[in-house]
């Protein structure tokens, strides 16, 4: 089982051709196309699994597309270690952005095999299905599936822009499998992670050790105002429910604003607006709105200031509006005692650490829920992500992972 103050590594050169291969699925530009359930997700999901199953793992996937990657334990009844993230990709991605989580996870069991490392407890890497939300604009569906925040009924129902329906699609592939989704006990989840911001890369530092998320918010309006003729329709008689959501928009960005110096952030991603075209008032345009702050009492200074700012839009547009979805993630801090054993383990792989906070969403925060849950950061060059400039640093990536599996160890080894 190794000894208790032995500190384990990896092979950093077979991670290296591992990413390698990956980067080559849905390669577009720079970075990746790797939307969820299409052609390239399949490729890439068949040659996760073909890695898995020629080390001699287990592997499962199930009726949500989930895929787990078993490397049995000496007690197998025991509830397993958990670590991974994602395959899939935003339509103009990188190729590290939950990538590296799963694939360093692969490296992990490929490791302890390797070096014919025993753990009592049996350890799991884990794709979840369609993280991102890129295609049937729902994220982290595999990890709220398998928590039980999404019923699989309903995810099986969600359309793509082209309206082809999520459970098509998933067959389709070959990835309908027919293990039982989530309902089994998990002993503590690990997701390694990039950064996605500038910190750990400008600060010369190879850790984040993070101890919680921002907690973050949203919901998505829409508004409601009457079609006319832009050349006869005076303007003070037009219901523009696009001038509405303009006018919401510049006051999103200007609260954000505000609360930058503190680490407030809010963003409008997306606006949808009917009919459309050219000469007509438009009547109806949905927007899709974020916020989130690393104080929760502040978050909610911010919810107040953007109900202020609807009031505002919607009287000065003439249009009404309504509230047609909402979210929220990010209200909990990760475990104490795994944080405490980052702590612990991390100065013995490298002295450039940091203590952090998330701020973007992650499986994590979800299976937080269930389970003891920890990310470890990695640096990425200039912060930049969700982008097919991402890149890292590879050298300074290796100390993140062989914490990854230093802490896999001690947590599937722990006294029962």
């Amino acid at each position: 089982m190794g000894s208790e103050n032995e500190i384990y590594r990896i092979d950093s050169e077979r991670l290296r051709a591992t990413l390698d291969a990956s980067s080559e699925i849905g390669r577009f530009e720079t970075g990746l196309k790797r939307l969820a359930l299409t052609d390239e997700d399949k490729e890439m999901r068949d040659l996760f699994v073909s890695w898995g199953r020629e080390a001699g793992f287990d592997v499962k996937v199930d009726a949500v597309g989930n895929i787990f990657i078993r490397r049995e334990g000496i007690d197998p009844s025991l509830p397993p270690v958990m670590m991974g993230s994602h395959l899939d990709t935003t339509i103009r991605g990188g190729r590290y952005d939950g990538i590296l989580g799963v694939l360093s996870g692969l490296e992990v069991l490929r490791s302890l095999e390797d070096q014919g490392i025993q753990t009592q407890r049996s350890i799991e890497v884990v794709d979840w299905s369609d993280e991102e939300g890129a295609r049937f604009n729902t994220s982290m569906i595999g990890s709220f599936a398998f928590t039980g925040k999404l019923g699989i009924e309903e995810i099986y129902a969600k359309t793509d822009a082209a309206g082809k329906r999520f459970v098509d699609e998933l067959e389709r592939i070959g990835y309908r499998g027919d293990a039982p989704v989530g309902g089994r006990p998990v002993d503590s989840c690990i997701e390694l992670h990039i950064e996605q911001g500038p910190e750990l890369d400008e600060e010369g530092l190879d850790i984040g050790l993070v101890t919680g998320s921002y907690s973050v918010r949203g919901f998505r309006l829409a508004f409601e105002g009457e079609t006319s003729h832009v050349g006869p329709t005076p303007m003070d008689r037009r219901r523009n429910a696009l001038a509405a959501a303009g006018y919401m928009i510049a006051a999103v960005n200007d609260i954000g604003l505000k609360h930058a110096p503190e680490g407030g952030k809010t963003t409008c991603a997306r606006i949808d607006v009917w009919p459309n075209l050219y000469g007509i008032v438009p009547s109806k345009a949905e927007l899709s709105i974020d916020y989130r702050h690393p104080e929760e009492e502040k978050v909610e200074v911010m919810r107040r200031e953007l109900e202020e700012a609807l009031d505002y839009a919607t009287d000065r547009a003439r249009v009404t509006a309504k509230t047609i979805a909402t979210w929220r993630f990010g209200d909990n801090d990760f475990d104490a005692e795994m944080v405490d054993e980052m702590r612990k383990l991390a100065p013995r792989i490298t002295s450039r650490t940091k203590e952090m906070l998330s701020q973007a969403g992650h499986d994590a925060y979800t299976l937080a829920g269930i389970a003891p849950t920890v990310m470890i950061f990695t640096p990425c060059k200039g912060g930049i992500t969700h982008n097919t400039a991402e890149d890292i640093d590879f050298d300074r990536t290796i100390p993140g992972v062989e914490l990854l599996l230093n802490l896999v160890v001690s947590r599937a080894n722990r006294s029962v």
